[in-house]
């Protein structure tokens, strides 16, 4: 018989949902390196060794909490899994780099933190519907960015940069703006659900999201904060049409996205020069021309997860050189995919991404009472955020493990509603089916 509480030495119960909504949450706000990273970093946001050992710890309840609920749901979970195969394959593929990885201890230790993240995207999946993970993240990111813009009146210096820009209670600006980012979202899709009545704290974190962005100075998250705007516009719009009028739009939204890229690769450099701003996107470019060379002399399967930019890596070593700074990564998602994998794991990869964006969209188009608008637009704003950062496959890292629940969530609902939208004729027989596979 299945417990649905536990109830303490004292006497009172505590429900499961309590405990998953709230260890959902608290899991999210570590993973969003809040805080605590701050307080053990130098002045420039660097951290040491031991400081690194000493956050892995927070981590261990993360991973217990999530193991335990995976374990009460394992019926769910392996329906999850059978339905979106290529996540456990890209998730195989950490593990299965430390057969030709140049520093295999590192890749196996790694590659265990991302498959604790990876479950517990499962769990956001399988435990919460799109408008309650909605209202988990707006409590989140809420509470991230209101700290950040109290650290900054009580204590300046720490809540900034050495450049002056603003940091809030995350390590470095960047994070601040892609936190930002995030919630102007959420507070977004907040405001215009209506079903939370939260309208003026929506209006307040929206306020502080706008602030935090444009103190932290971070030109990757402005982007794509203009980029979520356009696909709220773009998924409202996507949802009122009818079926003929939804080809057309997706065909021009495609062929807008694509002139768009090859403008800016064309023209962003000399437009850049001539405004007199920095035309090497703050040394992404050279460092982009020499990441490339590496990426051509192990093309196939890469260099193992995560070991490319460690100082064991005489290759990491040499474009420091040359750079004259240590980059941490390859300030490009893609990029460092293929470092991490090779041309193997950038095929799964487009399969996988491209897929969960199609069934997204069926969502928000055939089932839009359940709130998917907010989760189409986060993974675009992810996906458009890789081309300036490095996001994807990072372990202990929220807007990572936000980007995979999307996925898995996509995957998980898309084919019910597709059995409710069949011909009466097919219906059994899909009904039939979606059961067996549930079974």
């Amino acid at each position: 018989m299945r417990v649905d509480s536990l109830r303490t030495a004292s006497g009172p119960t505590i429900s499961w949902r309590v405990i998953e909504c709230w260890g959902a949450g608290i899991s999210l706000f570590v993973q969003a390196g809040a805080f605590l990273p701050l307080v053990l970093s130098d002045a420039d946001g660097a951290l040491s060794d031991s400081a690194r050992s000493i956050l892995r710890l927070p981590c261990l309840p993360i991973y217990a909490f999530t193991a335990v609920i995976l374990i009460r749901n394992f019926p769910q979970f392996l329906t999850a899994l059978r339905r979106n195969l290529i996540v456990p394959l890209m998730l195989a593929l950490p593990f299965l780099s430390t057969l030709w990885s140049i520093e295999p201890p590192t890749t196996l230790r790694r590659a265990i933190g991302l498959l604790f993240c990876v479950l517990l995207s499962y769990v956001l999946a399988i435990r919460f519907t799109p408008r309650q993970l909605l209202f988990l993240v707006f409590v989140t990111l809420g509470t991230c960015i209101a700290l950040s813009v109290v650290i900054s009146v009580v204590s300046p210096s720490l809540a900034s940069m050495p450049d002056g820009a603003m940091r809030g209670v995350f390590i470095h600006k960047n994070v601040l703006g892609w936190y930002a980012s995030l919630m102007i979202l959420v507070a977004t899709a907040v405001l215009i659900d209506g079903t939370f009545g939260l309208r003026r704290t929506a209006l307040v974190l929206l306020a502080a999201g706008v602030i935090c962005l444009a103190s932290s100075g971070s030109m990757t998250a402005i982007i794509a904060t203009s980029v979520a705007f356009c696909l709220i516009g773009f998924y409202s719009l996507l949802q009122r049409s009818s079926s003929i009028g939804r080809v057309v739009i997706v065909l021009f939204f495609v062929q807008l996205s694509l002139g768009i890229l090859i403008s800016l690769h064309e023209f962003l450099v000399p437009a850049l020069e001539a405004l007199g701003k920095d035309a090497t996107l703050t040394g992404r470019v050279p460092l982009w021309e020499l990441v490339d060379r590496e990426i051509s002399d192990r093309w196939m399967l890469g260099y193992g997860y995560q070991v490319f930019w460690t100082v064991e890596n005489p290759e990491a070593t040499h474009i420091w050189l040359l750079l004259g700074w240590a980059a941490p990564h390859a300030h490009n998602g893609y990029r460092d995919i293929l470092l991490n994998f090779g041309i193997i794991g950038m095929i799964l990869f487009v399969l996988m991404v491209p897929y969960a964006i199609r069934q997204g969209g069926f969502l928000q188009c055939h089932d839009p009472q359940y709130g998917w608008l907010w989760l189409n637009v986060l993974t675009i704003m992810i996906v458009v955020m890789n081309l300036t950062e490095s996001i994807f496959f990072v372990q202990n890292d929220a807007i990572f493990i936000l980007f995979t629940t999307a996925i898995i969530m996509f995957s998980l609902y898309a084919p019910v509603v597709s059995v409710s939208h069949s011909p009466s004729w097919q219906a059994p027989k899909r009904a039939l089916t979606s059961g067996l596979q549930t079974s």
